[in-house]
């Protein structure tokens, strides 16, 4: 976790005002769904909230120390319709869903922050584009995503600490998407991937 603690130390440095969630594991499952409109009525069915809806613009960065392709590990800028972040994302923990860690701050300026990348020798990899509408159940966060140059998905989540089991959640998860009739098309694939497989097909 050098490659981690280095740039959480240059971010802090230059980021003092700001905050980092940190020792947070991210417990995720994506799946392809047929319709939005299909979705939102089961969603509002089983007492779902819908929360709001945004655009977000995802730069994923490639690293001059390790391979994230082959760590499984995601660095990226995400600029919202008000907010700025940059995220960390660790390799995925099981076999079953996208569970892993996730290390996140808000910072004032995209740009700036993709030119202290560019600087130490990262470069961007990808840019991904979605709009996203979110909704609220119990404690998980369900967000709907029209992702440009991808079918429709939905992906529902919940952040525990690191040190928490994580099992249980994810478990609830499954049960929730079935409450859905959604019971196939899950995938643990990012998006990044995805369009990436496409202009390589």
């Amino acid at each position: 976790m050098r490659f981690i603690d280095d740039l959480k130390a240059l971010l802090i440095t230059t980021n003092s005002n700001k905050t980092i969630t940190d020792n947070m594991i991210e417990v995720e499952v994506k799946a392809r769904i047929d319709s939005f409109e299909e979705i939102e009525e089961k969603l509002k069915t089983i007492g779902a909230e819908k929360t709001k809806t945004e655009f977000q613009e995802d730069i994923y960065f490639q690293s001059p120390i390790v391979d994230f392709a082959k760590t499984d590990e995601a660095l990226r800028i995400r600029t919202t319709n008000s907010q700025t972040f940059i995220t960390y994302k660790g390799p995925k923990l099981n076999e079953k869903a996208k569970t892993r860690k996730e290390v996140e701050m808000a910072i004032e300026s995209a740009e700036k922050a993709r030119d202290i990348f560019e600087e130490i020798g990262f470069s961007p990899a990808r840019i991904v584009r979605k709009n996203r509408l979110y909704y609220s159940y119990e404690n998980f966060e369900i967000s709907l995503d029209d992702v440009e140059g991808l079918p429709p998905y939905m992906e529902i989540e919940v952040a525990l600490p690191d040190s928490e089991d994580y099992s249980e959640a994810q478990n609830r998860i499954f049960e929730l998407f079935a409450r859905l009739d959604i019971t196939e098309g899950f995938e643990r694939t990012s998006y990044m991937e995805l369009l990436e497989n496409i202009n390589t097909d």
